[in-house]
């Protein structure tokens, strides 16, 4: 579980099939191997790691749906260590499991800020409301406006200094991860659609068939 609150930029030193090498310091303090990290808002695990550099590895279901694929020596990339029990929420509930790659539409400077338009696929769209959240590569943002089938966040100095986002331009493909708790309320509201039955019931855990 993360927050959407990046941590660092870190620098990609190695790339090989399914595996990556990423220059870090912030985020290696008290890692250990086998911790999951988000790397662009996907939640890898750590399998070596050096006073420097941490290494993961990338597998084919998550190079398919994530920009991770597109990484190359010297690339950028926002880092964020998993939320501890007890420590400040300062995002919102980020889970790691990036559900598709949207492209930035434009990039407009707006006074101290900069606004970002970007295009989501048709199918995440139910799932993206005005003022709510989305992660994009890993970034917890607020949605400013929509439409049918982009969505515009509002980048303030200290987002585009310390995320690779201030650095994006368009035709960028970015990673998307939709808000959790939308997820749920288009699902209920799909299966109250449906009507009230006990398959309905039993999948979410209102009641248990008898064994």
């Amino acid at each position: 579980m993360f927050t959407g609150i990046v941590e660092e930029i870190g620098i990609v030193k190695e790339v090989n099939p399914y595996h990556l090498l990423i220059e870090a310091k912030r985020v290696l303090e008290g890692m250990r191997i086998s911790d999951s990290i988000a790397v662009n808002g996907a939640c890898l695990t750590v399998t070596s790691l050096n006073s420097n550099a941490f290494s993961v590895d990338v597998m084919p279901e998550t190079l398919r749906r994530t920009n991770l694929g597109e990484l190359h020596y010297a690339t950028q990339v926002n880092l964020e260590r998993a939320l501890v029990v007890g420590g400040r929420l300062g995002g919102h509930l980020v889970l790691g499991h990036v559900d598709d790659v949207g492209e930035v539409i434009s990039v407009i400077p707006e006074e101290a800020a900069h606004t970002m338009r970007i295009s989501v696929p048709s199918k995440l769209m139910p799932y993206i409301a005005n003022k709510g959240f989305v992660a994009v590569d890993g970034a917890s943002l607020t949605i400013a406006r929509l439409d049918d089938f982009s969505f515009t966040v509002s980048l303030v100095a200290y987002t585009l200094e310390h995320t690779t986002l201030g650095s994006r331009k368009p035709g960028d493909r970015v990673n998307l991860e939709i808000d959790v708790i939308a997820r749920y309320i288009e699902r209920l509201k799909e299966g109250s659609s449906q009507g009230l039955t006990f398959d309905f019931l039993e999948e979410y855990g209102f009641v248990r068939k008898e064994s």
